[in-house]
């Protein structure tokens, strides 16, 4: 079972992910959308974990809720709403149980996923985030192993898809070619929660 505690591990773990791969997303946003996303994320969730240091919420669910929280208000463009989305329905669907298991996790995963796909209108196949989300939540009943990979295989398949949402999609077939920042980003929380839980957090 998941306890408060493994989410804050976890979402310490996507502060420090995201930390070293700013430059990285950066670069891959500069390439079809406002060369910001490591940026904004790096800003976002460092606010997420001074948050958590500060408040440390007793349940999962309030861990999330809080998460996405502070990366609506902290982050700027697109990535701030649909990343606090995502965090604030899946700790919504946790509801106030002190603790989870691997299977309310992927269901409650499943309604925030479902929740980004409302808010930006993006489906699979699109070239977003939703890319790398979808499979990973889909994988997650085989274990976090399974949805880590999933997330990197969704990520890297955006690379020669066109841009159907979001800024990129203003760059028509220049959009081909790159993999998107979005689901790039997205791999990094799934392989934050693979990570977590291999460090023994079950």
């Amino acid at each position: 079972m998941l306890d408060a505690d493994f989410f804050r591990r976890w979402m310490r773990a996507v502060a420090a992910s995201v930390d070293r791969e700013a430059d990285r997303l950066t670069a891959l946003d500069s390439a079809i959308g406002d060369a910001d996303h490591g940026s904004n994320l790096q800003r976002g969730f460092t606010a997420v974990a001074a948050a958590l240091e500060k408040e440390a919420p007793g349940t999962p669910g309030a861990v999330l809720t809080l998460a996405g929280r502070q990366l609506i208000s902290t982050v700027g463009g697109a990535s701030g709403p649909l990343y606090g989305t995502l965090l604030r329905r899946t700790g919504k669907a946790l509801g106030d149980a002190a603790e989870v298991g691997e299977e309310q996790l992927a269901a409650a995963l499943r309604e925030g996923v479902d929740g980004v796909m409302k808010l930006g209108g993006a489906a699979p196949g699109d070239k977003t985030m939703i890319d790398a989300l979808a499979p990973a939540v889909d994988a997650l009943g085989s274990g976090f192993a399974a949805a880590r990979a999933a997330a990197e295989e969704g990520a890297l398949a955006t690379t020669p898809l066109q841009a159907r949402k979001g800024r990129a999609s203003y760059l028509g077939e220049r959009s081909i070619g790159h993999q998107d920042p979005g689901a790039t980003s997205s791999a990094l929380l799934i392989a934050a929660l693979a990570d977590t839980a291999e460090a023994g957090g079950e």
